[in-house]
């Protein structure tokens, strides 16, 4: 495959072509998560992804291929989705390097250290935190409905997802290093994060007071009256206060005692089942 070479400054750059950009977004996207290790976490699968690129660029020059393939074996961390433009912007200084361009390894592993922990936070707030649950719970409603779309929607996940990372690719490798530092700096970053945040609590919220379900259908019998049914007096204090309590508690757990999903499933399901067996709930 040839080269693109342009003019630039009397000087010449030379330019990824189309194939091999679209080739090392897709092999990053499809295998992010594929060669995770304890001691360089997503380095691997970065490198793998970066081939295309390389071998366009250092066709002719061995030795600095093997170079750049030592430089995006370092360590690598962050979300798969905002991770492209994280992809993009090393494209654009291997252009550069290639091109002549006297850029050192530590400014790569540099900017990839400076930038994988914003697009992490970012990614994870908003992809997982925020479009998955709003397009989940979705599906959910009209599964329940009986709407065939319930079983169809989900697909939009990916999709979104696949769409939102190569443009973020391709707006990385367009604005190179210069314009993300900018960006960064001007506090943008912390402002969609804080949105994104704020968005997904409300969905989270929606979706607990929506699908988690608790009532005590105990009653207290009084001579000559009415009996006290003890929901009925929960719900007039604040209705939904079982699942609320349920669900603060397993923040609470999560957020002092440690993530352990399936000691947090186990005991729901035993309490749950004492519960019915008593007649609590």
């Amino acid at each position: 495959m040839e080269n693109n070479v342009v003019d630039n400054d009397n000087a010449k750059r030379l330019s990824l072509s189309k194939k091999s950009l679209k080739k090392t977004y897709f092999w990053w996207i499809f295998t992010a998560e594929l060669s995770n290790s304890y001691e360089r976490l997503q380095a691997l699968s970065f490198c793998v992804s970066m081939l295309p690129s390389l071998r366009e660029l250092y066709k002719d020059d061995k030795e600095e291929y093997k170079a750049a393939l030592r430089r995006h074996l370092q360590f690598f961390n962050s979300e798969g989705t905002f991770a492209g433009l994280i992809l993009g912007v090393i494209c654009s200084l291997e252009e550069e390097r290639a091109s002549g361009a006297d850029l050192p390894d530590e400014m790569f592993s540099g900017l990839k250290t400076g930038l994988m922990g914003p697009m992490a936070g970012i990614g994870d707030t908003i992809i997982w935190g925020t479009l998955r649950p709003i397009i989940f719970s979705i599906a959910v409603t009209l599964a329940q409905s009986g709407n065939i779309l319930g079983g169809i929607f989900p697909f939009l996940f990916p999709i979104i997802s696949l769409a939102l990372g190569y443009n973020l690719f391709k707006f990385g490798y367009k604005v190179g290093r210069d314009s993300i530092q900018s960006l960064l700096g001007s506090g943008m970053i912390n402002k969609v994060i804080t949105g994104s945040s704020i968005l997904g609590l409300i969905m989270m919220g929606a979706l607990s007071a929506s699908y988690v379900k608790l009532s005590i259908p105990i009653k207290i019998k009084l001579a000559n009256a009415d009996p006290i049914v003890i929901q009925e007096l929960l719900d007039q204090i604040l209705p939904g206060m079982l699942p609320l309590v349920v669900i603060a508690g397993i923040y609470w757990y999560f957020s002092k005692k440690g993530q352990s999903y399936n000691l947090v499933i186990g005991i729901i399901i035993i309490l749950s089942l004492l519960g019915s067996l008593i007649g609590l709930f």
